[in-house]
């Protein structure tokens, strides 16, 4: 049985993670250094995604945020990951991938690209409805 309770569904997709970048971000190196050193960790993409937004840098979070998005689905993707099912956010190594979606929805809903931000909302909720709400997009 999968995390969300369908019986015939994919099990939940469950992430390694890049402990070199988890662990440079978890002791404030500059995350664009981090994302340099590391670039397919979505973790590192996040931080900058998130930064720019709070920044009021809108078009550069958004540049930030859909490389962290395209870098996790590659990550997905060799985990097992067919373009659907599970990605629960309770799940540490997972968060990289899903905050970026969230910064990608937030900066889109930003300029307008509301097509974008549809997208991004029912990715991250066919990957864990609990997701959303846990980012700020609740």
């Amino acid at each position: 049985m999968t995390s969300f309770g369908d019986l015939l569904g994919p099990q939940p997709t469950l992430l390694p993670g890049d402990e070199e970048a988890e662990s440079a971000l978890l002791n404030h190196e500059d995350p664009a250094k981090v994302a340099a050193d590391n670039p397919t960790a979505s973790i590192a993409w996040a931080y900058l995604a998130e930064a720019a937004l709070t920044a009021g840098q809108t078009i550069t979070a958004y540049a930030y945020a859909r490389t962290g998005y395209h870098r996790g689905l590659d990550q997905l993707r060799r985990n097992g990951w067919k373009g659907f099912g599970p990605v629960p956010y309770n799940h540490e190594p997972n968060r990289g991938f899903l905050r970026c979606v969230a910064v990608l929805a937030k900066a889109a809903r930003d300029i307008g690209e509301n097509d974008e931000y549809a997208r991004c909302l029912d990715l991250l909720e066919d990957c864990d409805p609990k997701a959303a709400e846990a980012l700020g997009l609740g």
